[in-house]
């Protein structure tokens, strides 16, 4: 039974026809190439044995003539393979583009843009010079068989010079290979740490943590330059000595030719066009030990992509779901964070009706803001269900279901553009309710004060907003829209007594909407604004009721631990 292809012999195949193409150029051009040797031998036995200077003009005239038309096709060749190129970006730049975000979400935002360059390596070398030795050597054989009809002697120098420049190549292989392998292993690693780091430039810089960092960067930079010199000193042995030989071959091949024409075996035309044509067998084989490097940093490349579009495979296409009204149903969730293996929460169950507006309390580490995650589907349930309006969290179409939710997260981030892009959170930009998102969220005169307003340039840490005013924009991009569920992981942690005063207004205004709300907080302003409160502790769901009762509970108790109890809706 034949195996299905992996996405990327998915995409080479779709572009077959566009290498077919290049192959049938490679034809003619390999053709093409046979005339330096013809056209020699021409001038040498009949030019030279006629003198004949009109039979010398015809044949460069037709040496230009052919030339010029070997030019073109390569041209044309290389413009197909640049075609090639891009047609495989484009038919993978999207889909490894949303890889990557799934994968932060599996890795806790561990991923990294290494894959985007990879592709660019793929599409490098797809427009490179070492893909023509690919299609140029399948002319081999057919230089051999001219070489053995010119003279035996020539076809087995042929032959045994491929056999050594092969043997170079393999040598070429197992010499590089781990070594390389390694380095871009250790390549990989250091970006993505150094990006880590550059993240918390303010840290690093206040704690003066620099030396400590950079000392660790010099070991993975020392290890990285060593193997990369070891791979370079080999290939480097490897391919001069290729083409010694092949230089040394061509001369040594010129002097058989002269002594077999010195015994007539064959004529100084044939001498000097068996040099040429040899020289023109063995360039692919050259050509492959010259880019060997490029060849095997593309099939890591390639291995490295189908292992990643293997592990989280194209979402298949789901039937639109009616649009959801906020009820969120949790039944005995239990939910692993990326990268553990011990469960944070542990069998949660409870329901919670469309319009309830829900405070979710606990102390540190108690597992609010994974509980956050897991209901808006960016952490996957280890077992259990978690449903919204009936239909589980992960099912749902997140371009469809994304415009009905508003997510502020504990640590606010907000993206390359301007204030209104980023409230309206990068789609067309709705002017109307992107200053209804603002007024709602209380922003609305703070965004008017800055320079430009709303069009304001900020970058992906902020820009010159403060911590409370990403946070006040964050809560605007969290409401554009009207959504019909909102969750807030500690909305007022960087907000001073205005901004406190505009949370609980923005939190009036989206219960006054029918919102379904579920606000993570450590403070107590804004329980009085909720219909339910609900306390976590260590993963469990110890109290879980109205307000008042909840908060009746707790002041009963203050130094005792709840006990788990079962959720119920509102």
């Amino acid at each position: 039974m034949r195996l299905p292809r992996s996405e990327l012999a998915e995409a080479i195949y779709y572009c077959r026809d566009s290498f077919k193409s290049a192959a049938f150029f490679s034809l003619f051009i390999n053709m093409l190439m046979l005339f330096p040797s013809i056209y020699m031998m021409q001038v040498y036995d009949r030019v030279l044995g006629s003198n004949s200077t009109s039979t010398l003009l015809m044949l460069t005239l037709l040496a230009v003539l052919l030339f010029a038309m070997l030019g073109a096709l390569e041209w044309i060749r290389s413009q197909v393979l640049i075609r090639v190129s891009t047609r495989f970006d484009l038919l993978l730049n999207e889909r490894l583009y949303q890889v990557l975000f799934r994968q932060a979400l599996v890795s806790g935002g561990k991923s990294s843009t290494q894959p985007l360059s990879d592709l660019l390596a793929l599409r490098q070398f797809l427009t490179g010079q070492g893909l023509f030795a690919f299609f140029d050597a399948p002319w081999l054989p057919i230089y051999i068989g001219l070489l053995f009809l010119f003279n035996p002697a020539f076809g087995a120098v042929a032959i045994v010079s491929v056999l050594l420049l092969t043997l170079l190549a393999i040598w070429n292989e197992r010499a590089t290979h781990d070594d390389l392998e390694q380095a871009n292993q250790i390549s990989v690693e250091s970006s993505n740490s150094t990006a880590r780091n550059l993240r918390n430039a303010e840290v690093v810089h206040a704690l003066g943590m620099l030396p400590a960092l950079m000392a660790r960067w010099k070991v993975k930079q020392r290890k990285l330059i060593i193997l990369q010199a070891l791979a370079s000193e080999k290939g480097g042995l490897i391919s001069a000595l290729s083409k010694t030989y092949r230089v040394t071959i061509q001369s040594l091949i010129l002097g058989l030719g002269a002594w077999l024409a010195i015994n007539k075996q064959i004529s100084p035309g044939v001498m000097i066009g068996g040099s040429i044509l040899l020289g023109r067998a063995l360039a692919p084989i050259d050509l492959m030990i010259g880019s060997w490097k490029q060849f095997l940093t593309a099939r890591t490349a390639y291995g490295r992509l189908n292992e990643l579009l293997a592990t989280f495979p194209a979402d298949a296409d789901r039937m639109p779901l009616p649009a959801p009204k906020g009820a969120l149903r949790v039944e005995q969730a239990i939910v692993v964070p990326p990268g553990s293996k011990i469960p944070v929460l542990k069998g949660l169950n409870f329901a919670i009706e469309a319009g309830t507006s829900v405070a979710l309390v606990g102390a540190s580490a108690s597992g609010k803001s994974t509980l956050a995650r897991a209901l808006l589907g960016i952490w996957p349930v280890a077992s259990g269900a978690i449903r919204l309006d009936g239909a589980d969290v992960m099912q749902g179409e997140r371009s469809l279901v994304g415009p009905y939710i508003g997510y502020l997260p504990q640590d606010i981030e907000l993206f390359d553009g301007t204030i209104a892009e980023n409230i309206a959170r990068f789609g067309e930009v709705d002017a109307n309710h992107v200053v209804d998102a603002a007024i709602a969220a209380g922003v609305h005169d703070m965004i008017l004060r800055l320079p430009q307003g709303y069009d304001t340039e900020i970058g992906g840490g902020g820009g010159a907003l403060s911590a409370g005013q990403r946070q006040r924009v964050g809560l605007a991009r969290a409401m554009y829209g009207n959504p019909v569920l909102v969750i807030l992981d500690e909305p007022n942690s960087n907000l001073d007594d205005v901004g406190e005063m505009a949370l609980a207004q923005a939190l009036i205004k989206l219960k006054k909407s029918g919102c379904t709300v579920i606000a993570i907080t450590h403070r107590v302003g804004i329980l009085g604004i909720v219909d339910r409160i609900m306390v976590l502790n260590e993963g469990a769901l110890v109290l879980d009721g109205a307000r008042d009762e909840v908060l009746a509970k707790l002041n009963q108790r203050p130094a005792q631990a709840p006990q788990p109890v079962q959720g119920k809706p509102a």
